[in-house]
């Protein structure tokens, strides 16, 4: 693995078709959906990850996403992150997977998840008709003993107490660090790479800008230029690169047929979002970056 900022490309639909369709698998069970261009920053980014299992990997900005669940169905522990409280994560996340609060207020104790007393009969029968339609009950994900687990910390990015130095294999931060102003990114950075190990990656996919940094008003993003990334991140001048193909990626992009009738279903209830209205117009594309810590 090397460090490199890169564009992420369409190709990937292709090139990593079998992590895709495992993605989309684990959205279904979870009634998830994923953002406009997820499916590329999810395959890229664990395109990069050589070992899962047994690994400790942070996501960053974790929300309820799915990557959290699907690395933790490899056998990794997840330190899922995320300034938005998950105290009260609903239940069909806590049936499938083994998931903990770092801290006792993270984490609201689990009620009953079974039994008359607590639905009625109606909606269990169709929670069960759900979890046979897609699969819970023949996957690896039924609390196999391979199963990692999720550990929920409702935490601000630039101030993660309770997480040591050098303590995690790989951070992983799925489209949620552009949502930093470029000073708030710095200290964002900063603190991601004083808890990874030595030799430990951090995995980001953002938003690219062709030239100058530009704040996407309906996203509540930043789009980043190559420069910015390289300054943030503190990667080498010389860090292997593709914006200069940005035109010719953003052109695919646009007329990428997969993206655009996948488009998930939220995208039309706002415009306050990356696809405003549910339009099919994408504004900017994504790019991920990789930094590697020092041995030293």
């Amino acid at each position: 693995m090397d460090e490199r900022i890169e564009i992420l490309s369409v190709s990937l639909l292709d090139s990593e078709r079998e992590t895709i369709n495992e993605l989309k698998r684990t959205a279904r069970q979870l009634k998830l959906e994923f953002g406009w261009h997820y499916l590329l920053d999810l395959s890229w980014i664990l395109s990069q990850i050589d070992q899962i299992t047994n690994q400790v990997i942070m996501d960053a900005g974790a929300g309820t996403g799915v990557i959290q669940w699907f690395l933790a169905d490899q056998g990794a522990t997840v330190i899922s992150v995320d300034r938005q409280s998950r105290e009260n994560l609903p239940s069909r996340f806590r049936r499938r997977f083994r998931v903990e609060g770092m801290r006792t207020s993270d984490l609201a104790a689990e009620k009953a998840l079974s039994g008359w007393g607590t639905k009625t009969l109606k909606s269990a029968v169709s929670d069960w008709v759900d979890r046979v339609q897609v699969g819970v009950f023949h996957t690896s994900s039924s609390r196999g003993n391979n199963q990692g687990k999720v550990i929920i910390y409702n935490q601000d990015l630039t101030d993660l107490l309770e997480i040591q130095d050098n303590s995690i294999d790989t951070v992983v931060a799925i489209s949620s660090l552009e949502h930093n102003s470029p000073q708030g990114l710095e200290a964002v950075v900063s603190e991601l790479m004083r808890v990874l190990k030595p030799g430990g990656a951090l995995l980001a996919t953002l938003v690219a800008s062709r030239d100058e940094d530009w704040f996407h008003e309906p996203s509540k993003g930043w789009c980043y230029s190559e420069q910015t990334l390289k300054r943030i991140f503190q990667l080498p001048d010389a860090a292997p690169s593709n914006y200069a193909d940005y035109d010719a990626l953003f052109e695919k992009l646009v007329h990428n047929q997969e993206l655009k009738q996948d488009l998930a279903s939220f995208y039309s209830k706002s415009g306050d979002n990356g696809m405003p209205w549910g339009n099919w117009n994408p504004e900017y594309q994504p790019v991920g970056v990789c930094r590697i810590k020092s041995q030293a």
